[in-house]
């Protein structure tokens, strides 16, 4: 696998889903699986319009000092690639019009005619407590994941997570 091209793709796709609102300027997260026991994610405080390779930071599965540097959402996107076989590429993002929507909705129906047919109905996940929710969302993710069949989770007043084989898919999915 050719890092600098990943790297690149993950660049150009962060860049736009900035330009779409999807990310802010500190929050989100892009990843990408690089091996059986790794994977590059982005820094802390990258700033998504200028996502460089200095802004992506490669992880073992085995924590150690760059895991401090790495985005707040690295031990999630860790708990993704090593339970869900399928997940080689994972976003999180926070797309405002969805996000609000969640606040009110137990799920999200597309009106579009693609986005109906390509994903249909998505339950929203309800945390229920933000008080402790980064301690849980590593676990509860994932299992959300396994046990619903699905690749992508809208958790209500948070944001969406989404994984895929292909970094393409994953794109088309993740704004809902």
């Amino acid at each position: 696998m050719n890092k600098e091209h990943l790297k690149n793709q993950l660049s150009n796709l962060a860049l736009s889903m900035f330009r779409k609102d999807f990310f802010g300027i500190y929050h989100g997260s892009i990843s990408a699986k690089t091996g059986t026991s790794r994977f590059l994610i982005n820094r802390q405080e990258a700033v998504f319009d200028d996502i460089n390779e200095n802004s992506l930071i490669e992880l073992y599965f085995k924590k150690d000092y760059r895991w401090k540097q790495a985005s707040i959402d690295a031990d999630i996107h860790y708990s993704i690639y090593s339970n869900i076989s399928e997940a080689k590429y994972i976003c999180f993002t926070m797309p405002q019009f969805t996000t609000a929507y969640s606040l009110n909705h137990k799920i999200i129906t597309p009106m579009d005619y693609f986005g109906y047919s390509k994903i249909g109905s998505v339950k929203i996940y309800n945390p229920k407590q933000f008080d402790d929710w980064y301690d849980r969302a590593q676990s509860e993710i994932t299992h959300y994941f396994q046990n619903n069949k699905t690749n992508i989770i809208v958790i209500r007043g948070y944001g969406v997570y989404a994984y895929s084989r292909d970094l393409h898919d994953m794109a088309k999915n993740s704004p809902y």
